[in-house]
């Protein structure tokens, strides 16, 4: 004979409503206090420079944290966007002699191409999101060594490439306001669209989504290509921000859109996620490592580039150790 499951108590509820606003707002308060603290702490932090410069530099960043954030909800992983962007900058810097829209065009086309055949891959032969984007991220980045002769490929200069990466309006980057409208059209699409509850839902369960008759493999296929043309999009900001395709650039880049996702508050298991909590997630990182320059400016530490990926990978190992506590607690009784 079973015993009958006792109600919940009123300080369990309590507690499960302070463990899902923590969920859903701490990213947001932790960002609000870490701002807190540059203002109060360093001069400038705030000026219109540093802002602005904090954006331009994390657009690319946001932008395969977009795409990443898609994959994550359905479960999946791309460890391919951060060659897939290397590649992508190097066909955007070969091609800049033509003008900025062919370039844009043609680099973010060629991403969106090695997406749909991670997609593919993943959708139809059932080949793991783990060993199929690790596969891509080795082709991808022989493809950007080939194309560019494994160095710099110089950007034009004389028929507006460069404008992107480089041109403000009333001060502001173009690519910040990319990376905002970007995400915007994200959580629309996410929250409101067909598309964006059937990428929910196979998060959830794909074989149940594929018993209630939705199109999995299209969907899947169509989150793998959106990865690779925001990492293509990306792509091309390097190339135009800095003026040079990179071919050995993005080593890495998508542990830091990985930890962006999962500071947002996605789950890695899929079927829950914020669009918003991401960009969240992407300009928390993004200030943090501002905050940490900042201090190697005054002399307080000195920090190379290799211990700031040390921090990066320490961080998004603390936030899963985080998120899986809170999870728990919000589940047990």
């Amino acid at each position: 004979m079973s015993l009958a499951q006792s109600p919940p108590t009123g300080a369990s509820v309590r507690n499960a409503r302070v463990v899902s606003a923590l969920q859903r707002y701490g990213v947001l308060i932790a960002l609000g206090l870490l701002i807190l603290f540059g203002a109060l702490r360093y001069e400038n932090f705030l000026s219109p420079y540093n802002i602005t410069t904090v954006l331009a530099y994390n657009s690319m960043f946001g932008l395969i944290a977009l795409g990443m954030a898609f994959v994550i909800i359905t479960g999946g992983i791309d460890l391919s966007v951060g060659s897939v962007a290397a590649f992508a900058s190097v066909v955007a810097a070969l091609l800049s002699p033509y003008g900025l829209w062919v370039a844009l065009f043609g680099a973010v086309g060629a991403a969106a191409l090695l997406g749909l055949i991670n997609g593919a891959i993943i959708a139809y032969l059932k080949i793991l999101p783990f060993i199929t984007t690790l596969a891509m991220l080795l082709a991808a980045r022989g493809l950007a060594l080939m194309l560019s002769g494994n160095q710099s490929v110089s950007a034009d200069y004389d028929h507006g490439f460069t404008t992107l990466g480089q041109g403000t309006i009333g001060g502001i980057p173009y690519i910040a306001i990319l990376l905002f409208v970007a995400f915007a059209i994200g959580a629309v699409v996410l929250r409101y669209t067909r598309f964006g509850r059937r990428v929910l839902a196979i998060g959830g369960n794909e074989e149940a989504s594929r018993l209630m008759g939705l199109p999995v493999e299209r969907t899947l296929l169509s989150v793998y290509t959106l990865s690779g043309a925001l990492a293509g999009l990306a792509g091309v900001i390097l190339a135009s921000q800095f003026g040079a395709g990179q071919p050995t650039e993005g080593l890495g880049w998508e542990l830091t859109a990985i930890a962006a996702v999962v500071v947002g508050g996605t789950l890695l298991t899929g079927g829950m996620g914020s669009i918003g909590s991401t960009l969240v997630g992407v300009l928390l990182l993004g200030v943090i490592f501002n905050v940490l320059n900042f201090e190697n400016g005054r002399g307080t530490i000195s920090l190379t580039v290799y211990w700031q990926s040390v921090i990066r990978g320490a961080f998004l190992l603390l936030v899963v150790i985080l998120q899986n506590r809170l999870t728990r607690a919000r589940t047990e009784p």
